[in-house]
């Protein structure tokens, strides 16, 4: 039997959430795919749902690399991206009304680029989207020393959750949602998805300034810069990450 604190109780239902688009900056990069599902306390795909779209800009052969998709192959078979971000929007804005926390690593990164999605296509964004969990940032918390890099990839594989297709949006969003549970049973987290949403918030802020601190010291950002330390939306971007 585990020795471990009794997960809360947030961790048998969890959403889980994930885009793959055509570059990193949130503001003028585009969706490409995206998949919205459930797990169950088990960490078991209970509901999905999964978008292509036609980003309606060229793909990056760099982003290709990443998630293979071309932009020859969005445009054939992608649908109207208004009409993909509208359904994410959708998808995930129900979810949350159940109070069913959506998981996302890095969510800064995902919510942000489909609040910009959302403005650019007239859709009604998600505003201040809760609760909503960060297996980056919690991971970030709870073993800040930790050595290397925290990718999903590196951090899945710390917690023993198997991840395939990594950069396919629904094997990346079910390894966040695993990753999740995996934490809440390694540490003692908050009981409820609302109390560890409004800590993550100023842990996320802490991170920022923290990464800020070292860049600055490095020379890869200038003293008068700063990271965007706000989540799980971005209220502004600077692109050092």
């Amino acid at each position: 039997m585990s020795s471990g604190p009794p997960p809360p109780a947030w961790v048998t239902r969890v959403g889980v959430f994930d885009l793959e688009t055509t570059g990193v900056d949130v503001e003028s990069d585009r969706v490409v795919t995206a998949y919205v599902g459930v797990l169950d306390a088990a960490g078991r795909q209970v509901a999905a749902r999964s978008w292509l779209a036609d980003p309606g800009i060229p793909i990056p052969d760099g982003a290709t690399a990443v998630h293979g998709i071309t932009t020859e192959h969005a445009r054939a078979k992608g649908r109207s991206a208004r009409e993909v971000v509208a359904e994410i929007t959708s998808a995930l804005r129900s979810l949350l009304a159940q109070n069913v926390p959506v998981v996302a690593y890095n969510a800064a990164y995902d919510f942000s680029l489909l609040a910009h999605e959302a403005a650019r296509h007239g859709v009604v964004p998600l505003h201040s989207p809760s609760p909503v969990i960060d297996p980056l940032v919690i991971d970030k918390a709870y073993d800040r020393y930790r050595r290397g890099r925290r990718t999903l990839e590196v951090v899945a594989a710390h917690y023993a959750v198997v991840l395939e297709d990594a950069h396919e949006a629904s094997a990346d969003a079910i390894a966040a949602g695993r990753v999740a549970q995996a934490l809440a049973r390694r540490f003692t987290l908050p009981a409820t998805s609302a109390e560890l949403h409004t800590n993550q918030i100023g842990w996320a802020r802490s991170q920022a300034a923290s990464l800020t601190e070292y860049f600055v010291s490095i020379g890869r950002l200038d003293p008068e810069e700063s990271l965007d330390g706000s989540w799980p939306v971005r209220s502004k971007t600077v692109g050092a990450e």
